[in-house]
């Protein structure tokens, strides 16, 4: 009996510790699914952490081109950048040769008196009464230097540039004194455009941190549609810009290339294919117009139905090449062409027609006896009766002692651009210009810039009604008699509409030195950058811009930080930019939490300073160096300090994309002080930072 009492005591036990067993593997397993539960909660969080930074970071990244750090530059003036000239001649067109002996004997009096102040007023109305032969008589051009030299000496700087200007494009012996003194007057307003080597590697490293669009600068041959492999040139497009007319000397149907007797010029047609900027119809001959003898260099009316061109050698004709007109017939047909007659067309060569905004003035280029040069730009202008009066010379302004040739009068904007050897800066041989009308005058001819003019000649060229596109014949340098039909996207210096002045000078911050440096500027509109300047001597720069319009200014170097502004441009606009030399680099906002290494959002612009300037100038390395104050545990120290230049490091090579070797991190504790000893908690405060080196070569040592 008490051996199965013990059994089954024995029994109940070994039951009691399995269900005990039981129990606790049940709460293992609780316990263990908490865990698990809380550990996945936990990466839940962490993953969101992670997105949530990861998108305010590209938040703060995209902002750098949206309106929140936007400036609304207020105008500094009510004037615009093209202005007419101080020299106004009444006379261009009245008399060949103006002189006046009563005028001249006060002249001469005020000179043997010495009386400057005098003479300079009467010397300078006597100048603009010159007529166009007074431009080739070497006394009257004597008396354009004295005047030029009189201006400078009073100080009226803008005379004497004007009038400088006039003697280098007219003057017909040594001009090399005047483009010195020219040039001293004008070494702080020229334009000094980046090679277009460096503007193109610009734009490639800047968008490994930018979001912008690679530069439209590509010059696009218009292929085999529409060019051949004979000359092709004369270009013109109608207001829809839908179709082109232009000059070919390609051989017509059924004419052997071998049994060619002499090259013929006809006009073709091409039209755009859909909507597609860049496709072109085959081109066709322009069968109406065509005829044994050369036609070319077409202008056509806004409404498509007269077309004004050149003919040459035809019997009706009056000179070498004429201009006619033809009519479009019930919208059908072409009228048989009319030589436009004597008050337009002269005994030797004229064309390039060109019709103003409102078709009643006739722009066109000719060789004609009496002129400032080999050719030169005429205008005829309507009268009440709508016959054409007799053709005018542009004048002086314009023309040159060279050749001008190829006027264009825009169809949206009230514009003349042209081209010519003969302006003050060229970046080959024919430019395109631009010119405005003001105040009854010419505005200097400003060079439309070098991502369209090269080495080569630039003429025989059209613009479209948005200005999206200029299309022009171009050669290449050594091949000149091979011209083919181009277009390009019209850069901002090429705008009609690009009048506004935005000038300005940059500094260091503390000093007020004076870099060397580049200054960009990007259409945030259509995110393109804009031909890039280098700094002046004095750190200024300028350039001419479309009003109303969102900009992000750019100012790079290599002895100091990149800056970046974007702002909207409302009216003329000078400002001043202070910035940090790379000498010198400690940012107040780079300050760590007690016992932390992790980064702060406020410390990202200054971090972005650094990393732009890495990108820019890809032969630069940089070294963090991290210290702490002597407060807390040495060992400590070293250790926050390494890890904070670390997590400095890291965010400089992730954001800017850069190679590891670049970028080196050091900590060095509590053991390089600025202030030794520490007496108080600014001396402490000094202590903590973080130090950037950025060097070439070899990693710099330690003092």
């Amino acid at each position: 009996m008490v051996n199965l009492k013990k059994g089954f005591a024995f029994l109940l036990l070994l039951v009691l510790l399995l269900l005990l067993g039981v129990v606790e593997g049940f709460a293992q397993r609780d316990k263990k699914d908490e865990k698990s539960k809380l550990e996945k909660e936990r990466l839940e969080r962490e993953k969101k952490d992670n997105e949530k930074k990861e998108a305010e970071k590209k938040e703060r990244k995209e902002n750098r081109l949206k309106n929140i750090f936007m400036k609304d530059f207020e105008p500094t003036a009510k004037t615009e950048a093209f202005n007419p000239s101080t020299l106004r001649f009444i006379n261009i067109n009245k008399i060949p040769f103006y002189v006046n002996e009563a005028e001249l004997s006060v002249l001469n009096k005020y000179q043997r008196d010495k009386d400057w102040k005098r003479l300079h007023p009467e010397l300078l109305k006597y100048v603009c009464k010159f007529g166009i032969n007074n431009f080739l008589d070497m006394n009257s051009m004597d008396m354009v230097w004295q005047l030029a030299r009189l201006s400078e000496y009073l100080g009226k700087k803008d005379v004497a540039k004007d009038v400088y200007r006039l003697i280098i494009k007219h003057y017909r012996g040594d001009i090399q004194e005047a483009k010195r003194r020219y040039d001293s007057l004008s070494r702080l307003e020229k334009d000094l455009y980046v090679e277009l080597d460096r503007y193109y590697e610009m734009v490639e490293l800047r968008k490994h941190v930018d979001t912008l669009k690679p530069p439209m600068g590509v010059l696009v041959n218009m292929g085999e549609e529409v060019n051949s492999q004979f000359e092709d040139y004369g270009v013109t497009i109608s207001k829809d810009d839908q179709t082109l007319i232009f000059t070919s000397q390609r051989l017509p149907e059924g004419v052997d290339k071998r049994t060619r007797k002499k090259l013929d010029e006809n006009l073709y047609m091409s039209k755009r294919i859909g909507d597609d900027e860049d496709f072109w119809e085959p081109a066709y001959p322009f069968k109406d117009l065509n005829s044994p003898f050369n036609e070319g260099s077409p202008c056509i009316s806004a409404d498509g139905n007269m077309i004004i061109f050149s003919r040459c050698h035809a019997p009706d004709g009056l000179g070498d090449c004429d201009l006619y007109v033809s009519r479009k017939i019930e919208g059908k047909y072409w009228s048989k062409p009319e030589n436009l007659g004597q008050n337009i067309n002269s005994a030797t060569w004229d064309s390039h027609p060109s019709l103003s905004l409102t078709e009643d003035t006739l722009f066109f280029a000719s060789d004609r006896a009496g002129g400032f040069g080999g050719m030169d730009i005429y205008f005829s202008a309507k009268d009440e009766f709508g016959n054409w009066g007799p053709a005018q010379n542009i004048g002086p302004i314009i023309n040159t002692r060279k050749h001008e040739v190829s006027p264009f009068m825009h169809h949206t904007y009230n514009v003349l651009y042209f081209s010519s050897d003969g302006q003050i800066v060229n970046f080959g041989d024919f430019d395109i210009y631009k010119a405005y009308w003001r105040d009854s005058a010419w505005t200097e001819p400003k060079n439309i810039g070098p991502l369209v003019n090269g080495a080569g000649r630039e003429f025989y060229f059209a613009i479209d009604s948005k200005s999206n596109k200029i299309y022009y014949a171009k050669s290449e340098p050594g091949n000149e008699n091979n011209l083919d039909l181009h277009s390009f996207p019209m850069p901002m210096e090429a705008q009609p509409m690009a009048i506004v002045r935005f000038s300005g000078k940059v500094t260091e911050a503390t000093t007020g030195e004076v870099f060397e440096g580049i200054v960009s500027l990007i259409d945030l509109d259509t995110r393109i950058e804009i031909m890039p300047k280098y700094l002046r001597d004095d750190g200024s720069f300028e350039f001419e811009l479309i009003d109303n319009k969102r900009y992000m200014l750019i100012v790079q170097g290599e002895n100091f930080f990149r800056m970046e502004e974007i702002f909207l441009l409302k009216g003329e606009k000078e400002v001043e930019i202070a910035t940090k030399s790379i000498r010198a680099i400690k940012f107040e906002s780079i300050e760590f939490d007690n016992n932390s290494a992790e980064l702060k959002p406020e410390m990202e612009n200054d971090l972005h300073l650094i990393v732009n300037f890495l990108v820019d100038y890809p032969e630069y390395k940089l070294k963090i160096s991290g210290h702490t104050d002597s407060s807390g545990n040495p060992a400590a120290n070293m250790r926050l300090s390494q890890q904070r230049a670390d997590a400095i490091a890291k965010y400089i090579l992730d954001y800017g994309k850069l190679d590891k070797s670049r970028v080196k991190a050091k900590g060095y504790g509590s053991t390089r002080p600025i202030i030794n000893p520490e007496t108080t908690e600014a001396d402490k405060k000094m202590n903590r930072r973080v130090e950037f080196r950025i060097y070439k070569g070899n990693e710099p040592t330690e003092d």
